[in-house]
């Protein structure tokens, strides 16, 4: 406290320079910034960095954008440039930063093509936007690339199922548990402790006993399979982080035996790899992200598939832009509801902010009680686990 309290007006020059310094770097120089700031060293680096992004006549080289600036800046289409920015930024700013610069780069710039060389790949830092980029270049993608790209998907992917897989087994087996318990077990699948607690209004103190009026148990065949989860995802170009996040809880799903996961991805085609959700990474290379949407075609395929629709969960991944039948659509999600279907719609599952989707499509399955929401990977679990116990899902509110 007495460092602070002797500070005096040199710590308000300080926090004034600092002040400004960032304002400098936000600004980008010139005339128009007003701090009269200039910049050395490392701040001149990281500002060099962010011109090469940025910077108005970079971004409008060609086309007369930016002109009657000073300042030069941008990455061109030079790999070698490129490769000493994208060090450059991983030298300067945190990760978090780094991975928002490079899907920058890649929407401003125009430098998905760049990615297809492998000594590109290596020097970027992976993430789901990443991931989505380098699916929807997969059929560009020459063999000498290839690898690369799967062992960048594969670091995504292996760290998505550190932080998610525990906690999505733990809440689904309990929900599978709840919803196998029976009233009438036999001696030998009593669960004792429920059992108890279920009936402590029934204590005799005189005796010192509870009278245990109701018994709780599980089922025999509690490791058998109990539930049939499908998940159908829309893999056009806005839903790439889904179709990632999907892929990776696919995975968890199929590993858990008393859950029989299927996985269908669609545009204006229908493809079912649930043959290959031993492997997330086999998943994402069977995708192609961009082209139309058929909803109503994605689902006659999942609906043709399940079996016991009342223990039965379907997930409609989509943005709900439908390019196929709209009416049939929405007779087919009836159609299961009425079967006994537990239906959920996901118009996101990211971590990204309110996702553009077609409202109408949305209201109408609302009124057919299936709400459409977005869900973020940390809520999927619980989402899930409701949807198989059959009560109301977590529904964030917006």
């Amino acid at each position: 406290m007495s460092t602070s309290a002797g500070m005096g007006a040199s710590g308000d020059v300080t926090a004034d320079d600092e002040r400004l310094r960032r304002w400098r770097l936000v600004l980008g120089g010139g005339e128009a910034d007003g701090t009269g700031r200039a910049l050395t060293g490392t701040d001149a680096a990281m500002d060099g960095a962010l011109t090469a992004l940025y910077d108005r006549q970079a971004r409008g080289r060609g086309t007369g954008e930016g002109r009657g600036r000073d300042r030069s800046a941008g990455l061109g289409g030079s790999a070698p440039s490129v490769a000493r920015w994208l060090g450059d930024i991983r030298t300067y700013f945190p990760s978090s930063v780094v991975q928002v610069m490079q899907r920058d780069a890649i929407d401003r710039l125009g430098l998905a093509t760049l990615l297809l060389e492998p000594e590109m790949l290596a020097a970027v830092e992976a993430d789901v936007h990443l991931v989505g980029t380098l699916l929807s270049l997969n059929k560009a993608m020459p063999e000498t690339t290839r690898e690369t790209a799967r062992a960048v998907v594969r670091k995504v992917v292996d760290d998505l199922e550190k932080r998610l897989a525990t906690r999505t087994r733990a809440t689904l087996t309990g929900a599978l548990d709840r919803s196998a318990r029976i009233s009438r077990p036999r001696h030998r699948d009593v669960d004792w402790d429920r059992t108890i607690r279920a009936n402590l209004k029934n204590y005799l103190p005189e005796y010192r006993t509870v009278v245990p009026e109701r018994l709780v148990g599980h089922g025999r065949a509690s490791q058998a399979v109990r539930k049939e989860v499908v998940l159908c995802i829309d893999q056009s170009g806005s839903m790439a982080a889904s179709v990632v996040y999907a892929s990776v809880f696919g995975a968890v799903l199929a590993s858990m035996r008393s859950i029989a996961t299927r996985l269908v991805v669609f545009d204006t085609a229908v493809v079912d790899l649930t043959d290959r959700l031993d492997d997330p990474v086999d998943v994402l290379f069977g995708t192609q992200l961009g082209g139309g949407t058929d909803i109503n075609r994605a689902l006659a395929h999942c609906q043709s598939k399940i079996s016991r629709p009342a223990d039965t969960v379907v997930v409609l991944i989509s943005d709900l832009y439908e390019g196929g039948i709209r009416d049939e659509m929405l007779k087919r999600v009836a159609a299961m509801k009425a079967s006994g279907v537990q239906f959920v719609a996901l118009l996101a599952l990211s971590d990204e902010g309110a996702p553009a989707y077609d409202r109408d499509h949305a209201a109408a399955l609302a009124a057919l009680g299936a709400p459409a929401f977005a869900c973020t990977p940390d809520l999927f679990p619980e989402v899930m686990a409701a949807a198989l116990e059959k009560r109301p899902l977590p529904i964030p509110t917006a």
